[in-house]
């Protein structure tokens, strides 16, 4: 089995892992927002915490990059928290789609903090996959569009902490960025949980458990994809994580979208995948 193919299987894990999370969130029922957002958080952090015992990397990262870790952390707890919030407003596949959109928003912020030069490719992919999200968001003057969003600005905030992760990649080890990130936001979150508890039955603290389990498989699961085969390789295979929601969406809970959401979905999954075909290295003549 080739490292590509590894690769594939590791991102296709991760998408189910996801997609799960994303289904148990929204099966959690009428549970604050930030309760929700801390279990996940606080589920993922004890995972974490295990791999950087066992793999002896730094706890807390080194001090030189405490600002970073920190801005990481930030936009990260910003972006699950309204991401939670538009699962519990949108269709789960609306939901997951418009987060998807997080991988054209760290192009663009790349290169507004990182002087990354935009590709024409990656332009027209960005234009494209804007137009589609016009389609899932259907904008009107209503208070209906306000989890579209918000669903928006969680994909804003995802990519912020993508394009800081890009920076902090070669400086600290991936355990050690996610422990501190699930650390942060569940302190974070903390008084939030405290000050508006919501009493769980025994279903809803199985699923927000499980929840955080299924996170964190899915973001082991997208590092061991990375390690095995580069992004531009294998990323196109982290859009079945919308093909999971949707197939979720409607034998749980009998939702179908609607047909713009539908041509949305095709719009913008036909710019990520215009982007990977332009990504994708070539073979050299002689292989062909």
């Amino acid at each position: 089995m080739s490292n590509v193919t590894k690769g594939i299987i590791c991102l296709l894990i991760a998408s189910l892992g996801f997609s799960i999370m994303g289904l148990c969130i929204k099966m959690s029922g009428d549970l604050p927002t930030m309760q929700k957002a801390f279990f996940r958080n606080f589920i993922s952090m004890i995972v974490a915490f295990g791999f950087v015992l066992y793999n002896r990397v730094p706890m807390f990262g080194h001090r030189q990059n405490q600002k970073l870790l920190i801005a990481r952390s930030v936009f990260g707890v910003i972006g699950v928290i309204l991401f939670f919030y538009s699962l519990d407003h949108l269709v789960l596949s609306d939901a997951e789609m418009l987060n998807k959109l997080s991988p054209f928003f760290t192009i663009i912020l790349c290169s507004i903090f990182l002087n990354e030069r935009i590709r024409k490719f990656q332009m027209i992919s960005i234009i494209i996959a804007f137009i589609g999200t016009l389609f899932i968001i259907k904008p009107e003057l209503s208070l209906e569009v306000v989890p579209s969003l918000i669903a928006l600005l969680g994909a804003i905030s995802a990519a912020s902490a993508y394009t800081i992760l890009r920076v902090l990649g070669p400086l600290e080890k991936f355990y050690t960025v996610v422990f501190y990130f699930s650390m942060f936001s569940t302190i974070v979150l903390l008084p939030f949980v405290i000050f508006n508890f919501y009493p769980m039955s025994s279903k809803q603290l199985v699923l927000l458990i499980t929840a955080g389990l299924m996170a964190s498989i899915g973001q082991f699961g997208i590092t061991l994809a990375y390690q095995f085969a580069e992004a531009k390789q294998i990323s196109i295979f982290f859009y079945s994580t919308v093909l999971f929601s949707a197939l979720f969406s409607i034998i749980i809970f009998k939702t179908i979208p609607d047909a713009y959401s539908i041509v949305g979905y095709i719009i913008v999954f036909s710019a990520s995948f215009y982007m990977f075909m332009k990504q994708r290295p070539r073979k050299p003549l002689h292989e062909k």
